[in-house]
């Protein structure tokens, strides 16, 4: 069982950055690829972009590309998303998910099996 505790959520500006770090529980946190993932209110939970639990390959969401970096450190058992650049389109709640494999990048909500409660971020323009 993995538990997973998002924060670093908030209200910023158009054009500012925010961090967002996921913490994990459990001891073998460098054998699950991690991802963020974003829900808008009336919208469907949408990828953001994933890491490999191995070698920290990463992919992004086009739309996010060149604005946020996703990151690890399996040694603090924390994922981050540094989100640069922000618009008010950003704007959702931040999701950091989990599942057990070591050297994927799963970008489909449904191959992830643990999740956050999710952080707030808004974009005000």
């Amino acid at each position: 069982q993995v538990q997973l505790v998002e924060s670093g959520g908030g209200l910023v500006q158009t054009g500012g950055s925010l961090r967002l770090s996921c913490a994990a529980s459990g001891r073998t946190f460098s054998s699950y690829a991690m991802g963020w993932f974003r829900q808008a209110p009336g919208k469907e939970r949408e990828f953001v972009a994933a890491i490999s639990g191995t070698d920290g390959s990463t992919y992004s969401a086009d739309s996010v590309k060149g604005r946020f970096t996703i990151s690890r450190d399996n040694a603090k058992n924390t994922m981050y998303l540094q989100m640069n650049s922000l618009k008010p389109e950003d704007t959702a709640v931040y999701y950091c998910a989990a599942t057990y494999n070591p050297y994927g990048l799963p970008i489909a909500v449904t191959a992830y099996d643990y999740w956050g409660q999710g952080t707030q971020v808004t974009v005000s323009s």
